[in-house]
């Protein structure tokens, strides 16, 4: 039997055994387990279909292990610091789209889209914020209806972060404000949240599918694109240190280890501060013996990690100091913490699930599924414009090419190939860092022992089709077994 908590105590009327019943149908479970019971439950939660990232993981761990017995360059640390900075743009990108496939919904111009922020970016700076001149009046124009239309249709849709990103690069196309690197990165997140608006209203009040719209929009992209750069031209942006050091650049020693303390020491405090408010509160709760064991876990990882990234990894030791952990990492960070918690800690992330879940009982809920669906368009333009800047700063350019090829495609199955659901309603934005960083190694490893570009893609598909196959199959053994 459990024990009732205090604050659930029956009235002097109810007999404590139908209390319990009443608790039991309800589903409250107040219940201690030792670490033995949470194990198994976990392990019963995987045989009933409930694999979560750990297919993901479990093929790093082969991944890493079978590049670094290939290649003795793989596993130096030039080349893990290089695929942190190769991987981050197209893992910001999945970070967003996991709210569009948490919908069980697609964006299919995330890369384009991406590549017409960039494009806007490099754009502003190279011709010292007059785009004007450098659109072109008809496009300009163009923009700045695009502009005021997306402000419009959030303010509609009450999606305010819209409506005033959507301003401020409304704003800064019509007061030609000069270059200036903090602006160009600002103005390619507005644009994103412009793109965002527009598509989500597409799909969410005239009712087009995802699928339709965005592609649509991925070609249509794509032309904006060429017009904005040129057919045959590129727009550099490696002059400027700030832009380009987004990707190329590093924290100094004193500067990586604070990052550790602060994210890894908040992490610590935040699970055992959440986990001690359960206990005290008689609510269900990972048995602190393991809890401990997984804070220590992250906590060691992180400071071998920092470390390493803060030894000379330089080709030339004695002429070049390269040490640090790269800018990147702390983007990524700050997204996956402020992400997650808006996930699994406001009632706008539960609100996600459960349109994801089921939309049509989520409506019947009282819940505004068009807002929703807008919203998760405009995070995901959004974030992706994010993913446009550090990838265009890896390469100190952007051209015609922009967002296009793989991008979207390795973006997707990043997210799916970390744990995301194609079917909506399961997720978490660590599967986008978890599937970038499989796609990443699979280049990465492959090209370093000599693959040929198409055995590139064809493993990178495999790897792909197997994470589709392994969620289908699992929510197949979830829905057989009834977890």
């Amino acid at each position: 039997m459990t024990d009732t908590p205090a604050a659930a105590a029956p009235p002097s009327d109810q007999k404590p055994a139908e209390q319990e019943q009443a608790v039991a149908d309800f589903g409250i479970d107040t219940t201690r387990r030792s670490a033995g019971q949470a194990l198994r439950d976990y392990v019963d939660r995987v045989r009933g279909g409930e694999l979560g990232s750990l297919p993901a993981l479990a093929g790093l761990i082969v991944l890493v292990i079978l590049f670094g017995l290939s290649s003795s360059t793989f596993l130096s640390l030039n080349n893990i610091s290089n695929l942190l900075a190769q991987a981050a743009g197209i893992t910001i990108i999945a970070m967003g789209l996991v709210f569009v496939l948490l919908l069980g919904e697609i964006d299919l111009s995330a890369g384009t889209g991406s590549g017409v922020a960039a494009a806007v970016m490099a754009l502003h700076y190279v011709k010292g914020g007059n785009l004007q001149a450098g659109m072109g009046d008809t496009v300009f124009y163009a923009f700045i209806i695009g502009g005021v239309l997306a402000i419009g249709v959030a303010v509609w849709q009450r999606i305010w972060l819209g409506a005033v990103l959507s301003a401020v690069a409304t704003l800064i196309l019509l007061l030609g404000v000069p270059a200036n690197p903090w602006v160009e990165m600002l103005l390619a997140v507005c644009v994103g949240s412009v793109i965002g608006c527009l598509t989500g209203v597409m799909i969410s009040k005239i009712g087009i599918p995802s699928f339709v719209v965005t592609l649509a929009l991925f070609l249509a992209w794509g032309g904006v694109i060429l017009k904005l750069i040129g057919d045959g031209g590129t727009l550099s942006i490696s002059q400027d240190p700030v832009l380009f050091g987004v990707a190329n650049n590093n924290l100094n020693t004193l500067g990586s280890w604070i990052l550790f303390v602060i994210f890894a020491g908040g992490y610590a405090a935040v699970v055992l501060f959440r986990h001690a408010g359960r206990v005290r509160r008689g609510l269900v709760a990972q048995p602190t013996s393991l809890l401990l064991i997984k804070v220590a876990v992250v906590v060691v990882l992180g400071a071998v990690a920092t470390y390493l990234l803060t030894v000379n990894r330089s080709p030339n030791p004695d002429r070049i100091t390269i040490s640090g952990v790269p800018y990147v990492v702390p983007i990524v960070l700050v997204l996956l913490v402020v992400g997650t918690f808006v996930l699994d800690r406001t009632k706008y992330g539960r609100h996600i699930y459960a349109v994801g879940g089921s939309a049509e009982a989520a409506r019947r809920a009282g819940i505004n599924v068009p807002k929703i669906r807008m919203s998760v368009f405009v995070i995901a333009s959004t974030v992706s414009a994010i993913g446009a800047i550090v990838y265009s700063s890896k390469v100190g350019s952007v051209d015609p090419n922009a967002g296009g090829g793989n991008v979207l495609l390795f973006a997707v199955g990043a997210a799916v190939i970390g744990g995301t659901s194609l079917f909506g309603g399961k997720g978490r934005l660590s599967n986008a860092i978890i599937g970038g960083f499989v796609i990443q190694i699979v280049s990465n490893g492959l090209g370093l022992i000599g693959a040929p570009a198409a055995v590139v893609s064809i493993v990178t598909g495999a790897v792909l089709l197997l994470a589709a196959s392994v969620d289908a199959l699992s929510r197949r053994r979830a829905k057989a077994t009834g977890h």
